[in-house]
Formats: structure tokens, sequence, C-alpha cells
């Protein structure tokens, strides 16, 4: 059984939660962190060639997006 969430670059993961109202409020190494001002919470996203799975799977379920919404603003 594949898992429904998809490995992606994290420029594609970004954009997305751009849309979703995330902005970058700064990047230390290969981990920048993105604010989401409706909230006020503070997400760690690692840049890498690509973001797992679990990766993916962890960022959303923090951040309170649906994977639905996710991938309809993809």
């Amino acid at each position: 059984m594949s898992s429904k969430y998809p490995v992606l670059p994290p420029l594609k993961i970004i954009k997305t939660l751009q849309k979703l109202g995330f902005e970058k409020i700064s990047q230390k190494g290969s981990h920048a962190k993105y604010k989401n001002y409706i909230t006020g919470k503070v997400y760690i996203i690692p840049i890498h060639k690509e973001i797992a799975k679990g990766t993916l799977k962890s960022i959303l379920e923090q951040a309170d997006i649906e994977l639905d919404l996710f991938l309809e603003n993809l």
C-alpha cells in the first residue's frame, strides 16, 4: 500500500505554502523558517533535494493543513 503523500522538491512545497498564507522569515543553512501570520505559528521547511513523504506529512499536520487542500493548491 503506497502513501497518499507525494515526494516533492522543496520549492514546490514552499510555493504552495505561500499560496496558503505562509511567509519566509529566515533561513539558516538548509532549513528555512516560514510563518503563518493567521495562526502566528512558525514552521521549519528543509531545503533538500526532495522532501520525503513522512516529512511532508509532518509539516502539513503541524500547520493544520489537509492534504486535499494542499494538493489542490499544488
